[in-house]
């Protein structure tokens, strides 16, 4: 998950066009998951932590490793700083990703008996990790609807007009406001994934955008031209 840059706003789209938008996501794709990799709370807490200012593929390649290594907190903890380091220094940041989740394995085992708490304060209170991870934690290995704006969501909600805000915490509340909550949990993977694949950084790839309709970004693009053979 990379860091958010802020595009150019677009007006906010009406209340019923944000709910056609999240339904016109949802029909596309009715089953969003994760694309990381993960077997249970803990594995999915160091990996979403991992994944701050890099992409989720090279998280996966790292963590298949080290998952095997250590999947527990307590194996985490005797791995320690140095052996977690061995598995993730193709990732950005990774001495002080190492650092952290040495520390919040150790601190799983001491304050929560080795377990990954359900409770956002204690989440936040684990090294590196702050309300975006959380959130992610809390929606997609408690099945809570919370919504963890990262880049590409904080994109989406901006050039579309689903949801403008300045930060993530505004894109955030705003999200929670306008999406039903019934699809508030799905839509934070339908908005990861669609920010991924079509509505992108430099380019969105608006012909095929199953939201187009209700999208309120003026510049939408063409697909491009094919050359004749």
């Amino acid at each position: 998950m990379l860091r958010p840059r802020p595009p150019a706003p677009t007006k906010p789209i009406s209340a019923a066009a944000a709910r056609s938008f999240i339904m016109a996501l949802a029909a596309a794709n009715p089953n969003p998951r994760s694309e990381l990799h993960f077997e249970n709370p803990f594995t999915l807490l160091v990996a979403v932590a991992l994944s701050a200012q890099t992409t989720d593929k090279s998280v996966n390649e790292a963590t298949k490793t080290l998952f095997a290594e250590a999947p527990t907190p307590a194996a985490m903890a005797a791995l320690g700083e140095a052996g977690i380091a061995r598995h993730i220094r193709r990732l950005g940041l990774w001495q002080g990703k190492a650092r952290n989740v040495a520390a919040l394995a150790r601190l799983l085992i001491e304050r929560h008996g080795g377990e990954v708490p359900q409770d956002r304060a204690a989440l936040e209170a684990l090294p590196g990790v702050g309300r975006k991870t959380a959130n992610v934690v809390l929606n997609v290995a408690f099945n809570e609807p919370t919504m963890a704006v990262d880049t590409h969501i904080f994109r989406v909600a901006n050039r579309t007009g689903l949801a403008p805000g300045r930060t993530p915490r505004e894109v955030e509340d705003a999200l929670v406001k306008r999406i039903p909550h019934e699809m508030l949990r799905d839509a934070h993977h339908w908005l990861i994934l669609h920010g991924r694949y079509i509505c992108k950084a430099r380019k969105p790839e608006c012909w095929h955008c199953p939201a187009a309709r209700w999208c309120g970004y003026r510049d939408k693009t063409k697909p491009p031209k094919t050359k004749p053979s």
